[in-house]
């Protein structure tokens, strides 16, 4: 029991960061694929 306490605050944390930074980096994704669309309409346009 008492390793399955250690394993959890040894592995906790680093998991907590990753869930963290990818939520935050699929919004920047999504920001960023909206505008590489936008720009590929615009530039289908121009032409």
């Amino acid at each position: 029991m008492e390793e399955l306490i250690v394993n959890v605050a040894n592995l906790g944390f680093p998991i907590a960061v990753s869930v963290y930074l990818l939520v935050r980096i699929e919004s920047k994704l999504e920001s960023l694929s909206l505008s590489i669309h936008e720009l590929s309409r615009v530039i289908a346009s121009i032409k």
